[in-house]
């Protein structure tokens, strides 16, 4: 449900816009608001699943994502839909880290590599149905209820997941005197918040001198959580994010690495379904559709690239990412072409190697990255590389956001067509993914790949996958 969830919205944002009345900036808050609230409950609910127990936090995040999808389709306004979107990132974050949590504490060594592939396999199979089965659920417009089934939809699957869970999973014990950081998460979010509000909001409310205030007051909260988890290090207390790891150079600039690569895919496939069915009138199917030989491409990597293991892994890093700066720079070529119609065919290639580019170079991203990291610290490292992967995406929806409207009212203003107008506004936003992805490249011969020595007792990190 949360990685289908990922890829579904964006089909359905043009209904969205037009079905609640929306303006760019709260369409943008639908995908923002769930990305970074995902973000900020990954670490504080991984660690509360270490003290509860990991199967009685997945089933209650479960739960509430089944909740919270209700919500989510039965919103009377756009505001509402925002705040249900928080509460449904939030279930996310609770039931996502435990997955592989449990699924590294269930299976034998011998079972582990095939569990861990299935799981990639799934996150594959997620980022090619959700955009067809949104299209789809749309297209139907089951009881006159427009967008509304693509949240409904996950009502019956949760039940039966919850059902399901609670007799088939494994229970695995908690550990009470665990604690969590919750100074450190409130640090955290305020942080985070402070940063991304203005990014959201500075092109509606006309950058006032206040909102480069709230981004210095993140900064300030930034460098006091630092300083937090400093201390609670010295002292030897649980820190939200350790801090051997925040004094790590490498990883450093491995998290800002992250943070950029992650902050490139949702934005452009908000710009995509906004110029294909508000600029040239595509069902949601059609949009959807459109989009999938980018998803085809992420699963054809998922399919071989475990069996690569360790090896390459700068080399995939890097190489994935030069791959997505032609393939995207391609599809800019195509928009910026683009006449009074769109052949939905010419987006095949491009999306085909923008999406082969993102599945290799996710694989090597975390590996690279953690690949430094002692194994006492791997959890934590993991768990904070996955947050700041959704910050990142926060961030970039923000980014390509704003330039993205300000270009549309130009060219609205100016009088021209949607078709034009939208067109003239999604190819300088998809730029923002070019020069992104670029700096990647750049960037990825300074990251040291070390194996660290293994300690005796101290089991390997597990191999961690992520969402496309």
């Amino acid at each position: 449900m949360n990685l289908i969830d990922v890829t579904i919205v964006n089909v359905a944002l043009p209904s969205l816009q037009q079905n609640l009345g929306a303006d760019p900036t709260q369409i943008e808050w639908v995908i923002a608001a769930y990305v970074l609230a995902f973000a900020l409950g990954l670490l504080p609910f991984g660690r509360l699943g270490d003290i509860v127990g990991r199967t009685r936090m997945f089933l209650i995040g479960v739960a509430a994502f089944t909740l919270a999808s209700a919500f989510c389709g039965l919103a009377p306004s756009i505001e509402w839909l925002i705040v249900a979107r928080v509460l449904q990132g939030l279930a996310g974050a609770a039931m996502t880290p435990q997955v592989l949590a449990i699924a590294q504490v269930t299976f034998p060594p011998e079972e582990k590599g095939q569990a861990f592939s299935l799981f990639g396999l799934s996150a594959g199979l997620a980022a090619v149905a959700g955009p067809i089965v949104g299209g789809l659920l749309i297209g139907a417009n089951f009881l006159d209820l427009d967008w509304r089934p693509i949240f409904l939809v996950n009502i019956p699957f949760g039940i039966f997941a919850v059902i399901a869970g609670w007799y088939l999973i494994p229970r695995t014990p908690g550990h009470p005197t665990l604690k969590n950081d919750f100074v450190g998460i409130g640090l955290f979010g305020i942080a985070m918040i402070a940063l991304v509000f203005p990014l959201v909001e500075g092109h509606a409310l006309g950058w006032p001198t206040w909102l480069w205030g709230l981004m210095a007051v993140g900064l300030l909260f930034a460098g006091i959580f630092i300083i937090w988890q400093r201390h609670l290090a010295r002292i030897d207390q649980p820190q939200l994010l350790n801090f051997s790891l925040i004094s790590n150079p490498n990883y450093l600039l491995g998290l800002l690495i992250t943070t950029i690569f992650a902050s490139g895919v949702p934005a452009m496939f908000m710009v995509i379904s906004l110029l294909l069915q508000s600029g040239y009138n595509f069902s949601p199917l059609e949009s959807g559709l459109t989009n999938t030989p980018f998803s085809v491409g992420v699963l054809a990597v998922s399919l071989f690239i475990g069996r690569l293991g360790q090896k390459y892994l700068r080399t995939r890093l890097a190489l994935g990412a030069a791959i997505l700066v032609v393939g995207i720079t391609w599809l800019d070529f195509i928009i910026r072409g683009l006449g009074d119609s769109v052949d939905h065919w010419t987006f095949l290639p491009p999306l085909l190697l923008a999406g082969l580019g993102l599945g290799l170079g996710f694989s090597g991203l975390f590996q690279s990255v953690l690949a430094g990291v002692p194994a006492r610290d791997a959890g934590a490292g993991s768990g904070a590389l996955q947050a700041f992967q959704q910050v990142g995406g926060a961030i970039g929806v923000a980014l390509v956001g704003q330039i993205f409207f300000t270009q549309l009212a130009a060219g609205f203003a100016a009088g021209n067509a949607p078709h034009v107008a939208f067109a003239d506004a999604a190819a300088p936003a998809i730029v923002y993914q070019i020069i992104s992805f670029g700096l990647v490249v750049l960037l990825v011969p300074f990251l040291k790949i070390k194996r660290p020595d293994q300690s005796p007792g101290v089991p390997a990190a597990p191999p961690v996958i992520v969402e496309a």
